[in-house]
């Protein structure tokens, strides 16, 4: 099932992959959601971990979608939230309220296309009880100009391939309704998947699922490497007691492979894997639990574990450099991070802001 206009369908066919801009060090800014003395903000933070710009909201935010080359981004409600807002990183702008279409709310996550005039947001058909794509045109202004079936159930993360026109989508495969809020109603009948879309006409191009057994293995989050592949983070729905491989790394056309690590690591995630993300050379993908305070690193061609980093209720990570990322934590800290190394860029304090979720890379 796809919805778009004659409009919409003409606008998306003009899509065209272009080149995300450079930045050098100086110019490296983050993006993330926190708690600060009990109220929201959205923080734009450098490479140090200071604060850039601040922007308050009143609702709890999850992730974002970025555009480099416009330095616009869009910071949406965690799930079943109906709100997001987009905003300039470097203050430049008005920030711009979006809410959902009835019967819909977000899911947290979005995506530009290259160019920046498109804005795909995952989204619940909550009486229906099936995962869309909703589509948002940019252009002197935000208009919602259709939607387009994620091939399954509780859409979380989607990215944007390099392609500038193919999206992957995470279906968690977890039903929920906005009337029972976070509860989750078919955890007997899950079937998680990933699902690529053309958003040029809005086909469904592919899809797979994991084997029958792990079917309570909710894919969650996402990140591509230098190759294109697509790495997933999971969270288990089953006994807790069971221990699954909770990450995978997905190519076109294939079966996806599940990586588990070494037992002591796998132990350590607690069933949870609450961001993914590749670092800039796309050769490392790095993994956080917040439940397990871990940040596990893994090697993109191989899948080979590569090593663990310590970081309390650490969950928000992005690429730093070669080798490197940032991660933030529930108790305010930010530190750059390696599969050998940590460095505290600002100490967890009682009085720090305390991060959500995603950390995401501007530039």
């Amino acid at each position: 099932m796809h919805s778009l206009s004659r409009r919409a369908f003409l606008a998306l066919a003009g899509l065209s992959a272009l080149p995300t801009n450079s930045a050098n060090a100086d110019d490296e800014l983050f993006v993330g959601a926190r708690i600060n003395s009990g109220r929201f903000e959205v923080a734009v933070v450098n490479a140090s971990g200071r604060d850039r710009l601040i922007l308050p909201v009143n609702i709890r935010k999850h992730s974002f979608a970025i555009d480099a080359g416009s330095r616009t981004a869009v910071a949406f409600a965690r799930s079943p939230g109906r709100h997001a807002v987009l905003f300039s990183v470097d203050g430049g702008r008005e920030p711009v309220a979006i809410t959902a279409r009835p019967g819909r709310h977000f899911f947290g996550h979005g995506a530009f296309a290259r160019d920046g005039r498109l804005l795909i947001a995952s989204e619940n058909d909550y009486e229906a009880g099936i995962g869309v794509a909703g589509i948002y045109l940019i252009d002197n202004g935000i208009e919602r100009i259709g939607e387009i079936s994620t091939g399954g159930v509780g859409p979380h993360e989607l990215v944007l391939l390099p392609d500038g026109r193919t999206v992957c989508v995470a279906n968690g495969g977890i039903l929920t309704h906005p009337d029972y809020r976070r509860v989750k109603l078919n955890l007997d009948t899950m079937k998680p998947s990933l699902a690529y879309f053309d958003i040029a006409n809005g086909e469904l191009i592919e899809r797979v699922e994991l084997a029958p057994e792990l079917h309570r293995l909710s894919i969650r989050h996402l990140a591509v490497d230098r190759n294109a592949s697509v790495w997933f983070g999971c969270q288990w729905e089953g006994d807790a007691l069971d221990r699954p491989p909770l990450v995978g790394r997905h190519v076109r056309g294939k079966v996806p492979e599940l990586f588990a690590g070494p037992p002591e690591t796998l132990r350590s995630l607690k069933n949870y894997v609450g961001s993914v993300a590749v670092d800039a050379s796309g050769e490392i993908v790095a993994t956080s639990s917040p439940h397990g305070g871990l940040v596990a690193f893994w090697d993109a061609a191989s899948g080979r574990h590569l090593g663990d980093r310590r970081i309390a209720d650490g969950c928000g990570i992005a690429p730093l450099g070669s080798g490197r990322i940032m991660a933030t934590s529930g108790r305010g800290a930010v530190a750059d991070i390696t599969p050998q190394s940590a460095a505290v860029l600002v100490e967890p304090d009682q009085a720090a802001p305390a991060w959500d979720n995603h950390l995401r890379r501007v530039a």
